[in-house]
């Protein structure tokens, strides 16, 4: 027999976990002769029919698939035209996105012969086994005669049973390698399906330390942790912390999803000595309006919060991400802004300002009616308005997420934007005027080149402000902060240092390395390549942009104030 378990996912570098874990943990456990389980891993970026031919080419009797709310429709469609071209096979689908409507999807989906729910390796495994399916937990099927029946749900299993899938890294190269430490969250967030598995369960330290190890001899270059809130163990994650603190290889990073609040002086501590880059943390904010956190019925001190990321922040070895949620109950677009402004004032490294999605199963859906909630019809379910929040309003944060993920997160315009929040009101004002600026000047829905990009902020700070020399020294500074460019960009004009002292200055550096002591084996043409320097007049300083010293969290090349 042969079984194909298939992965839709998002993007090339993304891998599945769940479908390798499915495997993996049947040929340990599973005796049928004859069996022979196949992983695809395939992106919602290919033609629909190339993905149709292959499976069909495999000739699989079962074909399983994993479904999340990036890809179900991409699932659906393809599933609705395998029916038709394999009709002697089984396929089963399995996921967060099936587990809490099973039978509306075998209702819709005639090929689809049942839907494993909720966590699924012992239920794969019995499949694989050949079971009579009346007698499986967590899965609901079509029976012979048609009729659709719904099994009782599986209890959770341990995880040490969880079979490590990397010990082979051969096809997850330049791929993103996820890992899990634990299931269920301690936490009740309406919005989370994560919130509805309250059996919180880790794996043992002791196997941990052993696949870290196995991360770290690779070199792999980055781990995300997929435990919904890494830190809510002290001891756990603090065991974990250390042993990747002490076997630092100096390369791989180490993503945690944590809960910032929960962090206390010994945590904190301890990633003060870390190298920087060797770990990234993301905090889930989501909103700072204690109403709004109430009714979510979210754990969350904001204080503490600000404390403990402002920590953080002094240490300058830790990349932090923190999240907001647009359309959360009692949320209006004043108490959004009052959100994104308190959460900017943190200067996180990234700002993702995210909206509302409606899963199936979680408590929020089940709010919706209460809060006038009217969500997209087809995945991701995503917010369209509320009795607080407007769909004009919601489009509006849809143009500031834009301004956001282009302006700040991109951190190409760190000194600029600085200097811009203090000429006007507020954080959320300035990128709600520069949305503004786009849609007025029909910028909007292009894909405009980075260096285009320079050229829209300062025409935008020329309509607004009078300090336009000051700001184009400004985006001058922070263009060459990040990139090596030697086609010096249009709004920039000429080097104030002129071109004989810029010669000058590197003929003597060669020979003197008074700023470039890393560089003692390059000549004055390659130090030249390799580095950039700049007169800004009215900052009123020379400075020397060396791009083979980089921060690691944020990439900006090293600078030194140069007297010449």
């Amino acid at each position: 027999m042969k079984i194909l378990l298939a992965a839709i996912n998002a993007k090339y570098i993304h891998s599945n976990l769940a479908v390798h874990t499915l495997r993996a943990y049947a040929e340990k456990n599973v005796r049928r002769k004859g069996l022979e389980i196949e992983v695809a891993e395939y992106t919602i970026n290919q033609q629909k029919d190339d993905i149709l031919r292959d499976i069909y080419e495999k000739a699989a009797d079962m074909v399983c698939f994993s479904c999340y709310i990036w890809n179900i429709d991409y699932v659906r469609a393809v599933v609705r035209e395998l029916g038709k071209v394999c009709p002697g096979t089984a396929f089963w689908l399995g996921g967060p996105e099936v587990s809490y409507d099973a039978e509306d999807v075998l209702e819709t989906l005639p090929a689809v012969k049942g839907v494993m729910r909720g966590e699924g390796e012992l239920t794969f495994a019995e499949l694989c086994e050949g079971w009579k399916l009346k007698d499986i937990a967590g899965i609901t099927y079509r029976s012979e005669d048609g009729t659709i029946c719904e099994n009782p749900w599986r209890e959770p299993m341990d995880l040490d049973e969880v079979p490590f899938i990397y010990q082979d890294m051969k096809g997850f190269e330049h791929k993103i390698i996820y890992y899990e430490t634990s299931r269920g969250c301690p936490f009740s967030c309406s919005y989370c399906l994560s919130s509805i598995d309250k059996r919180l369960r880790f794996r043992s330290l002791s196997l941990v330390k052993q696949e870290l190890g196995v991360f770290l001899e690779q070199k792999v270059p980055q781990v995300k942790f997929v435990d919904r809130t890494f830190n809510c163990s002290h001891s756990h994650a603090m065991e974990i912390w250390k042993f990747i603190a002490e076997h630092d290889n100096g390369i791989t990073n180490f993503h945690f999803e944590i809960a910032a609040d929960l962090l206390n002086e010994e945590e904190l501590a301890l990633i003060s000595t870390m190298r920087p880059g060797l770990i990234q943390l993301e905090i889930g904010v989501q909103s700072t309006n204690e109403k709004t956190i109430r009714e979510i019925k979210r754990t969350m001190d904001f204080k503490k919060v600000s404390q403990v990321t402002a920590i953080l922040q002094d240490m300058g070895n830790v990349h932090q991400h923190l999240d907001l949620i647009a359309g959360l109950p009692f949320e209006d677009i004043k108490s959004f802004s009052k959100s994104f402004d308190d959460v900017y004032a943190l200067k996180p490294h990234q700002l993702q300002l995210g909206f509302l999605k409606v899963l199936k199963g979680s408590y929020m859906e089940k709010r919706k009616e209460e809060y006038g909630l009217v969500c997209k019809s087809e995945p991701p379910y995503e917010v369209l308005y509320t009795k607080w929040l407007s769909y004009g309003e919601v489009q509006k944060l849809k143009g500031i997420e834009e301004m956001v993920e282009v302006y700040y997160n991109s951190r190409q315009f760190e000194h600029t934007l600085a200097a811009l929040e203090k000429m006007t009101s507020s954080p959320f004002c300035m990128f709600e005027n520069l949305w503004k600026y786009y849609k007025d000047n029909g910028l909007c829905y292009i894909q405009h080149k980075r260096s285009a990009r320079y050229e829209i902020l300062l025409d935008f700070v020329k309509n607004n402000c009078e300090q336009t020399e000051l700001f184009k020294e400004l985006l001058v500074y922070d263009y060459y902060l990040r990139e090596n460019a030697k086609t010096r960009p249009a709004f920039a004009g000429e080097n104030a240092l002129g071109k004989e002292k810029i010669r000058q200055f590197y003929e003597e550096e060669a020979t003197a390395h008074r700023y470039l002591s890393g560089y003692t084996d390059y000549d004055k043409n390659q130090m030249r390549k390799m580095t950039h320097l700049e007169y800004f007049p009215i900052l009123k300083k020379t400075v020397l942009f060396d791009y083979m010293h980089r921060n690691p969290i944020n990439y900006e090349a090293c600078t030194y104030e140069v007297i010449i």
